[in-house]
Formats: structure tokens, C-alpha cells, sequence
């Protein structure tokens, strides 16, 4: 065994000669491109918007959500029938054109068919008052968004103002407000829409004739009602939630030290940290009460006629089953159409921005 020398200075080797450069190949052109170009700045927005236009569900739901748009918006500007009035021909009201099969014309149809006339043909047949089934199917799918939409939009500005306040108070107020709120989750809501619905017609019935509100109806009115009064409750628990875990952070107690008031510490720095939960929550709350009006408008307490929803729709058809099954079929798959896409593109929404589901 050799003796060790503490006065022996140990020789250093270059680090290129400790390595096996054969195993090393120079960069090609295209990696040191990589290396020289900065990669572009992204933001949380644009990071889930990739991530979900890389799912197929999503995607494939927001293509059926685009072609019912367009066909809502196109289909009364191309088709010459309206929602409310009869088949005409030549100026004369066709009363042989009821219950037709899809794509079949009537008897005065086929006669001004046979003289060289264009009559448009009946895409989804009629109904037993001669009028297409294609277009008020298309008019009740307008009403049927319409009203999931506008409904999502009262439940999204309520619950997020109440449970922003409730969450960020804390204490007593919480305790309150959150009281508040499971005596209204307790309350039902088919019984509620019962009751304003007479409400609404003995107290405005007569003042809504001749208004633009008259076409919508007091049904219509006790529903919006009720989705304001009821249906906000989950959406305020979430944001309470979400707003407890977060107001405790560094950058909020950072916030708070330097002055700024609570108001501007909600807008500025908690609900943009909570904006994945609430865009997925409303984008599910869509189909909710989508469905929620086709079940009412087909127990009768939805829209009023002579303005279609694709439940009132399914209810009309309902009693003329045997005889007419596909006045059924088309609302029917119309609902489950929309129903399907917003879920799926809600679940989209959930796997794309929620960061717990980030692999």
C-alpha cells in the first residue's frame, strides 16, 4: 500500500477528459433554433384553451353547439314559415296540409308543385294545425338556449356576489348568509313556479298585454324568478369555498397590508384565482336549466303558446304518440343534442382549467 503524501498536490483533469464523448453528438441546426428562439409567453386562458381543443368530446360538442346556433339564427331567414301561423298557398290558408309525414306536401302543395310553383319543402311534416314542425322546433330551440343562457347568467351574478361577500367576511356574516342560503336550497323549486305562476297571472296578467313582455308570458317570468330566487345557492357555496382557501394566501395578507379594500382585493386578486371553478360551474349550469325549462314547459308551466319550446313540443306530441311518433323524435333528440353537448363540454372545461386535474 503506497504511502500517502500530504504534500502531494493532486492533479486535476480537464472535465472534457472525464467524459465519453462518443456519446455525445453535435445539435443539429433545428435544436439550436430551438435554443436561440424564446418560447412565447403564455397565459392561464390560452393554456386551457389549448388543453381543450386537445379533447375530442369537447371539441365535438362545441361543433354540435356552433351548427344549433347557426341553425337558429339562419333557419328563419331561409325558411318562408313562421312558429305561430298556417301553411299558405298562393295567399290561401292550406287546411289539407295537417300531420304530414317529413319532406311530403299537402294537396294544394302538390297541385302548385305540378304548375311549376317553388314550395319549400316540410323538412321535419306538420302539425295538426297545418303549421311546419321544422320551424317551430328551431323556434323552440331558441327558446330552449334562451332561456339556459339568460338563466345561467342570473345564477352566475348572484351566487358570485353573495358568496364572494359571505367567503370574504367570514364570521358572523358568513354564518348568517350561509343560513340564509340553506333555507332556500330547502325550498322546491317545481312548487315555487306553481305558486308565482298564479301570483304572476292574477297580479300582471292584464298589465302585460301589449308589452313585449306579453310574448314571453307570466310561466316564463315565474321561471326567471325562480332561477333568481333558488338556483344560485350552488354557485354561492362554491365561490365561499373557494374564496376561504384563498383569501388566507401571502399575496392577499400582502394586499390587505397596503391598503387596499376588500372590494378591490375580490376583483383583483381572489375571483382570478377562482375563474377556472366558476367558468366550469356555469358552463354546467347551462344544461341544468335547459332541462329544467323542458320539463317544465312539458308539464305545462314552461312557455306559453302559442310560442314553441322543445318541452312544450314534446308534451303536444305526447298525445299523439302511436300515430305520430317523429313529432316526438325531433324534440326529443333536440334536448338530448343540447343537454349532451354542454355536459360534455363542461366536463372539457373541468379537465382543461381545474389545475388538480393538470397531469
Amino acid at each position: 500500500m503506497s504511502e500517502f503524501d500530504p504534500n502531494q498536490v493532486p492533479v486535476k483533469r480537464p472535465f472534457s477528459l472525464q467524459l465519453d464523448l462518443s456519446k455525445f453528438e453535435p445539435a443539429t441546426e433545428e435544436e439550436k433554433a430551438q435554443h436561440e428562439t424564446q418560447r412565447e409567453s403564455t397565459t392561464f386562458f390560452r393554456d386551457g384553451m389549448r388543453k381543450l381543443f386537445k379533447n375530442p368530446l369537447a371539441v365535438g360538442s362545441m361543433i354540435v353547439l356552433i351548427l344549433i346556433l347557426v341553425s337558429i339564427i339562419v333557419a328563419p331567414m331561409v325558411v318562408p314559415y313562421t312558429y305561430s301561423g298556417m301553411i299558405t298557398v298562393n295567399g290561401k290558408r292550406d287546411k289539407t296540409a295537417k300531420n304530414l309525414a317529413p319532406f311530403t306536401y299537402s294537396k294544394l302543395e302538390q297541385e302548385a308543385i305540378d304548375k311549376g310553383e317553388k314550395i319549400f319543402p316540410h323538412i321535419f311534416g306538420t302539425d295538426e294545425l297545418c303549421r311546419d314542425y321544422f320551424i317551430r322546433v328551431i323556434y323552440g330551440a331558441r327558446v330552449s338556449l334562451s332561456v339556459g343562457f339568460f338563466a345561467s347568467l342570473i345564477v352566475l351574478i348572484i351566487g358570485l356576489l353573495y358568496g364572494s361577500i359571505a367567503g370574504y367576511a367570514g364570521g358572523r356574516t358568513d354564518l348568517v348568509m350561509m343560513r340564509i342560503v340553506d333555507v332556500i336550497y330547502s325550498l322546491p323549486d317545481t312548487l315555487m313556479v306553481i305558486l308565482l305562476s298564479v301570483v304572476l297571472d292574477q297580479v300582471l296578467g292584464q298589465k302585460l298585454q301589449g308589452t313585449v313582455l306579453a310574448s314571453i308570458g307570466t310561466n316564463m317570468l315565474s321561471m326567471f324568478t325562480v332561477f333568481g330566487l333558488l338556483y344560485w345557492v350552488g354557485m354561492a357555496r362554491l365561490v365561499r369555498g373557494q374564496i376561504l382557501t384563498i383569501k388566507n394566501n401571502e399575496y392577499v395578507l400582502a394586499a390587505r397590508a397596503m391598503g387596499a379594500k376588500p372590494s378591490r382585493i375580490i376583483r383583483k386578486h381572489i375571483l382570478p384565482n377562482c375563474m377556472s371553478v366558476i367558468i366550469i360551474s356555469t358552463a354546467l349550469q347551462i344544461p341544468s336549466a335547459i332541462f329544467t325549462e323542458s320539463f317544465l314547459s312539458f308539464i305545462g308551466l314552461g312557455v306559453q303558446a302559442p310560442m314553441p319550446s322543445l318541452g312544450s313540443l314534446a308534451n303536444a306530441a305526447r298525445q299523439a304518440l302511436q300515430a305520430y311518433p317523429y313529432k316526438l323524435i325531433f324534440p326529443a333528440v333536440g334536448i338530448c343534442l343540447i343537454v349532451l353537448s354542454f355536459n360534455l363540454l363542461g366536463d372539457g372545461l373541468r379537465d382543461a382549467f381545474d389545475p388538480k386535474l393538470r397531469k
